[in-house]
């Protein structure tokens, strides 16, 4: 490649994937958390939580993320998401389950693992399974009130694209990487 050509890269992340009937059974948490908290809610085809945040990957690398990925082993698990928490430092609500599910916490170490063995840099932080539900949210540290619990059976994972255009921001799935029995 010469030096003059700007390289093509896509901002990526893997993440849960709900069906569209968790995302209702989400998105109908939404309307009383925002009379409390105010802000935007995210659209519902957007809901989902994220496992490894990558950035910008360049073009030139997608076949080795992709076999990372299929190096990363998941079994099937139940999340439960049960209660909505605010974070503060950035103004979002989110759902949370009460505990991460060890086959989850699995997965997010397996994967971080295949993509340290490709050489592939990411955010490394302490893993907290959420999904979020409202940005730019105000609300003190009081607990949210109690929602109807959403029982997620996660049967896999996905590498997701984050795209923006003059509607904002969306996602667009690239691949998905189903969960052994």
């Amino acid at each position: 490649m010469e030096p003059t050509q700007k390289e093509t890269s896509r901002r990526l992340f893997f993440a849960l994937w709900p069906d569209a009937a968790r995302r209702a059974a989400l998105a109908a948490w939404q309307p009383s958390l925002r009379a409390l908290c105010g802000g935007s809610a995210m659209q519902l085809e957007t809901l989902h939580a994220t496992l490894v945040f990558l950035g910008a990957v360049a073009e030139r690398r997608m076949e080795s993320l992709l076999l990372a990925a299929q190096e990363t082993v998941a079994r099937r698990f139940e999340l439960k998401l049960t209660t909505a928490h605010y974070w503060g430092h950035n103004h979002i609500v989110y759902a949370a389950p009460e505990a991460t599910p060890s086959a989850l916490a699995e997965l997010v170490r397996e994967l971080e693992r295949n993509l340290r063995k490709h050489h592939f840099p990411f955010e490394d932080r302490p893993y907290k399974p959420h999904v979020t539900l409202l940005r730019h949210a105000r609300w003190s540290d009081a607990p949210l009130p109690p929602m109807p619990a959403v029982c997620w059976p996660v049967g896999g994972f996905a590498l997701v694209q984050s795209l923006s255009d003059a509607q904002g921001p969306h996602y667009e799935v690239l691949a998905r990487f189903d969960a052994s029995e």
